[in-house]
């Protein structure tokens, strides 16, 4: 039964984990609530058109930041967190990433080139796409797995917190007309570089850590470590920025401005609980090492407190989606009522996929498997996606994706049952 006295325990045997996660709950309030901020605001100024664009070449170099990313948020923070009083371990880890990190830079830029080149839809805003691009360079730059491996988040969060709050200003002071919606691309791709620069800057000062020449034999090692998680990583893409890419091919950017706004809304909710979950993962890396029975014991907590969390936070999406819908975007937003309405308890079927896939499966080494649910899930949503959005446009995309999220949480919880693991 749930009670404030356990809490209250919970939470003082745990300190450094209490303090990270406050300090990723900041982190994610700079990436979540400032851009909500700023949104009523440049759906105004950019009018329709111009913010479903912007939404649109998002979504798409999206695609980019993952696969500079590699999965690497989760395999090399497992890593870090593992090694975190090997010095000399740490530097070969964080050379080896950050080297795999600028080859996939490479050629993530030899991919977009004959993208925007060749096909009209993106060659007619060409130069949107690769201002766009530069914040890449900051995905690549930036070593959040480093400072979440270590539990190490309060100095870069305050510094996030610093550029993002000097972005919010920029857009107020600089984006006043319609043709300036390049300067919102641009003002994000800068602020991503200069976290990005300083994050980096921090791990050679702060924690001595060099940035040295691995040889190949370590880079291949990092490439084939990751792979999973990558390929767990760009399959859960299919049914979060594909969702809003592929709209974008069937429907007017008016429509996906619509979506973006109640999926911003629902993703900046599931956030509350969301940190929770990175918080803890390299904190169960290291239980887990130690003690599978205690480590499960501890996610049999977590669950109870943060599960009640999520479930209401849902709820509240639901029976107030117009109320929130109008407080935030506007009365011109009625037609994401019913969007977020059906998008509403995906913060609480999202949490439980986490606790079962990415906090105990992963943490058990069950890689594969999470990968073959996700992948698969993954699949399904493309399929379903380019079947129903050219019928249903908008709407078809909200269910395709709550649909999605279920099949991969039944998915993980059925594998846990065989495995003899239950939540419960």
């Amino acid at each position: 039964m749930f009670s404030f006295e356990r809490l209250k325990v919970l939470f003082k045997n745990n300190n450094v984990l209490v303090r990270n996660f406050s300090a990723l709950t900041i982190l994610q309030i700079s990436q979540y609530v400032f851009p909500l901020i700023t949104f009523p605001y440049l759906v105004r100024v950019l009018e329709p058109k111009g913010y479903g664009l912007v939404a649109f070449i998002t979504a798409f170099i999206g695609y980019f930041k993952i696969i500079t990313d590699y999965g690497f948020n989760l395999s090399a923070t497992k890593e870090i967190s593992r090694n975190r009083k090997n010095k000399e371990k740490l530097s070969e880890i964080f050379s080896s990433v950050i080297t795999v990190k600028i080859i996939l830079f490479v050629l993530s830029f030899f991919l977009l080139l004959p993208v925007v080149s060749v096909i009209p839809k993106f060659n007619q805003n060409s130069n949107l796409y690769f201002i766009a691009f530069i914040s890449v360079v900051g995905s690549v730059l930036f070593p959040i797995w480093f400072f979440q491996g270590l539990e190490r988040m309060s100095f870069i969060t305050i510094i996030n917190l610093i550029v993002k709050t000097l972005w919010v200003i920029s857009i107020f002071i600089f984006v006043k007309v319609k043709e300036d919606l390049y300067l919102v691309l641009l003002l994000e791709s800068l602020s991503s570089i200069t976290i990005g620069i300083i994050g980096i800057m921090s791990v050679k000062y702060y924690w001595k850590i060099n940035l040295t020449f691995v040889g190949f034999k370590k880079i291949k090692k990092q490439f084939k470590e990751s792979w999973y998680y990558f390929l767990s990583t760009i399959s859960i893409s299919f049914y979060t920025i594909s969702n809003v890419f592929i709209l974008g091919l069937f429907v007017n950017y008016q429509i996906v401005g619509f979506f973006s706004a109640a999926d911003k809304i629902r993703v900046a909710i599931q956030n509350i609980t969301a940190i929770s979950g990175q918080t803890i993962f390299p904190h169960l890396s290291l239980k887990f090492k130690e003690s599978k029975e205690l480590a499960l014991h501890f996610i049999k907590k977590y669950l109870k407190i943060f599960g009640i969390i999520s479930f209401v936070l849902s709820l509240i999406l639901f029976f107030f989606a117009k109320e929130i819908i109008y407080l935030v975007l506007g009365s011109s937003y009625g037609k994401s009522v019913i969007l977020l309405k059906i998008l509403s308890f995906l913060p609480f079927i999202i949490f439980l996929s986490n606790i079962a896939g990415v906090q105990i499966m992963l943490n058990l080494d069950y890689k594969k498997e999470f990968t073959k649910i996700i992948f698969a899930a993954g699949i399904i949503n493309i399929f379903l996606s380019f079947l129903f959005v050219p019928i249903f446009f908008e709407y078809a995309t909200a269910s395709v994706v709550v649909f999605t999220e279920i099949i991969v949480t039944l998915s993980m919880i059925k594998f846990l049952q065989k495995k003899k693991i239950t939540l419960a």
